[in-house]
């Protein structure tokens, strides 16, 4: 007897539901590993690689930015800059006409570094999205940008500290 149609559209949520969670934890990994990799705690890594993407995408970030993606408390975040600053691993400018504005580079002992551990991953990823057609990746940028989109709603109105 065959399946309703249903059943397997709830299939297949699941397992992509399960596959987005594989890649996340999976992600989690290679942040926790570029942590041992470079002598870092876990949590400085997450820092340092929000920051190499921002200045890779052209964005780079401010301090209250970075603290925002990582979840720390701006105290929190002073204290994880400075590490990462006196190891030699990041830079504080002041590149606005509002020098009150410091925005967050890498320095450039560290770049290559980055680039030496992370490029078989991005390697492995754009050859894996090679294999789709623009209009195929154009609706999976809309599937992931509508996830989050979700995600960043229920973090900022339902789940905030405590809990819902």
């Amino acid at each position: 007897m065959e399946q309703p149609e249903s059943d397997d559209l709830e299939a297949q949520r699941d397992r992509l539901m399960y596959g987005l969670r594989a890649y996340g934890a999976n992600y989690t990994e290679f942040t926790r590993r570029f942590a041992n990799w470079l002598g870092l705690h876990s949590t400085d890594a997450a820092a340092l690689t929000e920051i190499l993407y921002a200045e890779d995408t052209g964005t780079p970030l401010s301090p209250a930015r970075l603290s925002e993606r990582v979840s720390l408390s701006s105290g929190a975040t002073t204290i994880l800059l400075n590490r990462l600053e006196n190891a030699g691993h990041i830079v504080r400018t002041r590149e606005n006409t509002d020098r009150r504005v410091v925005t967050l580079r890498s320095s450039p002992e560290i770049r290559p570094r980055a680039v030496e551990f992370f490029g078989p991953y991005s390697a492995r990823m754009t050859a894996e999205m090679s294999r789709f057609t623009p209009e195929e990746l154009r609706r999976f940028e809309d599937f992931i940008g509508r996830l989050r989109g979700g995600m960043d709603s229920l973090l900022d109105n339902e789940y905030r500290p405590p809990g819902p």
